[in-house]
């Protein structure tokens, strides 16, 4: 039984504010803490569960979040950007189940450090429907055969998994009070509650179905200024459907991917620029 574990940070317990979350913040290296140890709470609910291999992947940021050292040492860890598949990177038909541990609600929701792949997406939607990066993950693991098992994170992503994926197993860590505000279970009490989710998960795992696949894919990003607009309408097929919105017909989930990670890369590139020219002014 292999398993493959994808882990965010915004959706770990005792995970709130900006500060945690990005690189430099003061709660930055207590918050990588606190996700390095869910992970592993992860990890031995899977092997509990019957895995008989793991495969984790850093899926927050930089994706150089967990703390090698203190990783479970029976778990693989892919880890590192820029790279193909983002969050789902390392994900293989090989895989018997996949498992989102500290995840989050997708941008224009309410639940906590809410955002779909990249703050710099004011929104995103796949074939008109708002997406998440539940949503996103979950299709392009189903391509691969692959169940999601397991959800675990905010009240808010808890409830979304499941509407999405019927017979999904969540662990609502905490619960959102706001952007940047929650109520949270103790660390310990969290990961207690995650290992025996997962266990459960890796369990009926022959009993997972797979996300819903359908027949065609239409993207469309809403980005931080037209600029960042203009840049990502260059690529080729995509098409500028509004001052700061772009769209494209996707021909497969490792297009949808490709696209969406090319399109935060530019945006980010946008948003530099900008900021060069308004110092310069």
């Amino acid at each position: 039984m292999k398993v493959y574990i994808s882990v965010d940070m915004e959706g770990i317990a005792g995970v709130a504010t900006l500060d945690q979350v990005v690189r430099g913040g003061h709660g930055y290296e207590r918050a990588c803490a606190l996700m390095t140890e869910e992970t592993n709470a992860a990890v031995r609910g899977a092997f509990d569960g019957g895995a008989t291999e793991v495969v984790v992947s850093d899926s927050h940021g930089t994706m150089d979040n967990l703390l090698h050292e203190r990783l479970d040492a029976r778990a693989r860890l892919v880890f590192g950007r820029p790279r193909g598949f983002c969050m789902a990177e390392g994900l293989t038909e090989e895989h018997d189940l996949a498992l989102f541990v500290g995840y989050h609600a997708p941008a224009g929701a309410r639940g906590v450090l809410a955002h779909t792949f990249s703050s710099h997406f004011l929104g995103v939607r796949v074939n008109g429907e708002d997406a998440s990066e539940t949503s996103v993950n979950a299709l392009f693991a189903a391509t691969r055969g692959v169940p999601v098992g397991l959800v675990t994170g905010d009240d808010v992503i808890c409830d979304l998994a499941q509407t999405l994926l019927p017979g999904v197993v969540t662990a609502a860590v905490k619960v959102a009070h706001g952007y940047s505000a929650t109520s949270t279970l103790a660390p310990s009490v969290a990961r207690d509650l995650v290992q025996t989710r997962a266990r459960d998960a890796v369990r009926r795992a022959d009993r997972m179905r797979l996300a819903p696949v359908p027949d065609s894919l239409r993207l469309e990003l809403d980005l931080p200024n037209v600029l960042a607009a203009e840049m990502v309408s260059a690529v080729p097929g995509t098409t500028r459907i509004g001052d700061r919105t772009v769209a494209r017909d996707i021909a497969s989930a490792d297009e949808l991917l490709g696209l969406v990670t090319v399109g935060f890369t530019l945006a980010h590139v946008a948003l530099l620029e900008r900021n060069v020219l308004v110092r310069g002014h």
